[in-house]
């Protein structure tokens, strides 16, 4: 079997134009083998030319272009938990920019994806109006602004606002509004005559003001996500508290899952079949308005339990 080496297309243009009639001859009469031996990819010739490269050589400038394959049999963060080598933030296409509302927050995210948080500047007047800059470019670029609206929920939903829109008009390609914590999502439906309806409020604010997506965690109804005109990945948080859970090695006939009133029946009935399907016991309370609830009943057994509190949504804890 013979090979032929193929040499580089700025060393002789001459080689090309002599050697073409006899390359393609060799190929055709006695199906012979071409091969790059500086390269492992091998095009074999049989009745016709066979490629094992996932897509055709480019030549680009006159010089053909291989893609390198990686040499991971697996990709690097399915092989760890955190990617371990740091993205360059100047090359990178998916950049992370954090608001003020939490920041820890933000570093967390930011490390365990092996990145950096972008560079943005964020600061209020003395009237109390706020001002965003992003401090390096994002055009083209997948962006994640991460901004729970957790108090004040006013200012760090306005400082969203502000980040899409500056994102928007530096010409990123995707923005993501990450939001942990989405505030106004418990006035999604009229209880009362007269009321708004804030959840869809908040939702068009974030669609016009540019937001591609939203990413939000364990929103107090499902129904919230039809409020948006873009789409909406709802996370749950359960798979992380049962991890804990299950570290502390309670036994499943001490644990009991607590739903705090009845609206939580369903989501509580959830947890406790992901714990060994576990007992359930419900909390009867009244509400005589916001932020005040009494509670008249106990139903089901937590003597001697370890009691586990489902809820969605802790405002006073009971104060």
């Amino acid at each position: 079997m013979a090979a032929l080496r193929v040499p580089s297309p700025s060393k002789s243009s001459s080689f090309w134009s002599s050697s073409s009639s006899s390359f393609f001859s060799r190929c055709s009469l006695g199906h012979k083998t071409l091969a790059f031996n500086e390269s492992r990819f091998r095009i074999c010739a049989s009745n016709s030319f066979k490629c094992d490269l996932p897509r055709s050589v480019n030549y680009g400038n006159g010089k053909p272009t291989i893609p390198i394959l990686n040499e991971r049999t697996l990709p690097k963060f399915l092989e760890s938990a955190r990617m371990e080598t740091t993205v360059n933030r100047n090359g990178a296409k998916l950049k992370l920019f954090s608001g003020t509302a939490n920041p820890a927050l933000s570093q967390e995210i930011a490390w365990y994806m092996g990145l950096e948080l972008g560079k943005i500047n964020i600061k209020r007047f003395a009237d109390g109006e706020i001002y965003v800059q992003l401090q390096e470019s994002v055009r083209g670029c997948d962006v994640y602004l991460i901004q729970p609206t957790c108090p004040p929920a006013n200012e760090n939903l306005m400082e969203l606002l502000i980040m899409v829109d500056a994102c928007r008009r530096a010409s990123a390609k995707n923005i993501t509004a990450v939001i942990p914590y989405f505030g106004y999502a418990r006035a999604d439906r009229k209880t009362q005559g007269r009321e708004s309806i804030a959840a869809k409020l908040v939702a068009n604010l974030i669609t016009e003001a540019g937001a591609n997506r939203v990413l939000a965690c364990d929103l107090h109804s499902g129904q919230s996500m039809g409020y948006f005109d873009i789409p909406v990945d709802h996370v749950y948080c359960q798979p992380v508290i049962l991890d804990y859970l299950a570290s502390k090695t309670i036994c499943s006939d001490d644990l009991v899952v607590v739903s705090p009133d009845v609206g939580g029946v369903a989501r509580a009935r959830a947890f406790a079949k992901k714990l060994s399907d576990a007992p359930l016991a419900i909390v009867d309370k009244r509400r005589h308005g916001h932020n005040v609830a009494e509670v008249m009943n106990l139903i089901g057994d937590v003597k001697g339990k370890v009691a586990v509190v489902v809820d969605d949504m802790i405002d006073t804890a009971g104060e």
